[in-house]
């Protein structure tokens, strides 16, 4: 028997694959558009919310996606695809656009 002895509630059990039980009761991260309440759930979603706010695509690199801000030397950089957005790229939105997103758990 493998696995990690969990004591709970006064009850003893075993999870035999812990990794599968934590993410059920771990809440992820997710990113906010606050001034229309929308959770971002795609990188078109995510672009357009952007460019409304004056940023820019870039697309010399292929492994990248890149926007930039023509007033700042701001430059966010994410990864190509959307599965691999993690909150620290989250939060590297949140703090170049402070008043119009912010993460949250889900």
């Amino acid at each position: 028997m493998s696995g990690v002895w969990v004591f709970k509630n006064g009850v003893l059990r075993l999870i035999e694959n812990p990794a599968n039980e934590q993410s059920s009761t771990i809440r992820r991260k997710v990113l906010l558009h606050i001034p229309t309440n929308e959770v971002i759930t795609s990188y078109e979603a995510l672009e357009r919310r952007l460019m409304s706010l004056g940023w820019e695509r870039y697309y010399d690199d292929l492994d990248l996606l890149q926007f930039h801000k023509r007033s700042s030397v701001d430059l966010i950089s994410l990864p190509k695809e959307f599965n691999r957005f993690k909150s620290m790229h989250m939060y590297d939105i949140v703090v170049k656009n402070r008043e119009t997103f912010k993460v949250i758990d889900m």
